[in-house]
């Protein structure tokens, strides 16, 4: 897991996938799972992350997270957004 001060950047999907290869190479041990890499960010590009972390050998995870929570209305308004962003991105 790497907490990210800032936004996400291509190199950061690089320094997670020579982590999790590390992981799988030197501490993996019979039955475990894959390792999976998640990052949290101040802010995120969705197309950068796409392009920046497919075809990565190992599951990666971004996502943003958020310094101050909102009011419970922008926070519903929030929720509404990605729900739609994530059914629209399915289809």
């Amino acid at each position: 897991m790497d907490l990210k001060i800032g936004e996400f950047d291509h190199s950061d999907s690089g320094q997670m996938n020579v982590c999790l290869n590390y992981f799988k190479d030197n501490e993996f041990t019979k039955g475990d799972n894959d390792p999976i890499g998640i990052m949290l960010c101040s802010g995120i590009n969705e197309a950068l992350v796409k392009y920046a972390t497919m075809g990565l050998p190992q599951q990666v995870f971004v996502s943003k997270y958020l310094i101050n929570l909102p009011r419970e209305k922008e926070l519903q308004l929030i929720i509404e957004e990605e729900k739609e962003k994530n059914f629209s991105f399915k289809k």
